[in-house]
């Protein structure tokens, strides 16, 4: 009798490193605990070690948690809830984040938050440091829901616009991409700007260099700078995902 074990029994997943992209799964993703943030979970799902030049994380928040103390550590926050409620205080403003809710504050300006109902919260969170561009001045912090953002449809796709079109002092974007079932994206994408991909619901294949991933409701997925991608949505209803972008920056030489 044979004692190789065959493949896929054991330590079977979808998630894949490289040192372009990634995908995870959320079941791989283990949790984090960091001082000053109290009843917290943090799931990270990218950051600077695995080649990613922003942070994206999953919050979670027990009733009752939050931050003990304002974060003040020079960067730049957004917040995307998912579940609860979440309330935000951005310097002296407080602002209450519903599922679909988001919130943006720029470099130096204080974050606290706390989930003051009895419902746990998830919420993604996006760290990334400012990069100054001369004559744009710092962006202003904004809240806002997506049934509010601006929507634009076309040929089965939509977009919903939360942050950062055409800002110039903006230096990356956060934006709500959907699918109907049987769409893609009109092209394969090669491009500077990096990515970081959320799925909100549905599934879809996505094509990560010469490969295609199968990616469902929950995934996280990391694009670096010119990995060729497109999405096409699968199964029976729409798919959305939420993406991070970094844009109006010159080459760094």
């Amino acid at each position: 009798m044979s004692s190789t074990i065959p493949p896929g029994i054991i330590g079977h997943n979808r998630a894949r490193l490289t040192p372009h992209y990634a995908v995870f799964p959320p079941p791989g993703i283990m949790d984090s605990l960091l001082p000053g943030l109290e009843g917290c979970i943090l799931r990270f799902m990218t950051s600077k070690p695995m080649g990613a030049r922003f942070a994206q994380a999953m919050l979670l928040v027990a009733p009752g948690g939050g931050t003990s103390a304002p974060i003040a550590d020079g960067v730049q926050h957004f917040l995307y809830v998912l579940a609860g409620t979440l309330e935000v205080g951005a310097g002296a403003a407080t602002h209450s984040l519903v599922p679909g809710g988001f919130g943006y504050l720029p470099a130096g300006t204080p974050l606290a938050f706390r989930n003051t109902g009895t419902e746990p919260v998830r919420a993604l969170w996006v760290k990334k440091p400012y990069a100054p561009a001369t004559g744009t001045g710092l962006p202003a912090p904004r809240f806002g829901h997506r049934d509010d953002a601006r929507r634009e449809d076309q040929d089965g796709r939509w977009r919903y616009w939360l942050l950062g079109t055409g800002e110039m002092a903006m230096d990356f974007e956060m934006n709500i991409m959907g699918f109907s079932p049987g769409s893609h994206f009109h092209c394969v994408e090669t491009h500077i700007m990096e990515h970081g991909l959320y799925m909100l619901g549905g599934q879809g294949l996505q094509l990560l260099g010469t490969d295609w991933h199968e990616i469902w409701t929950g995934d996280f997925v990391w694009m670096g700078s010119y990995v060729p991608q497109q999405f096409y949505a699968t199964g029976w209803g729409g798919a959305e995902y939420l993406l991070y972008k970094d844009v109006n920056r010159d080459v760094e030489f």
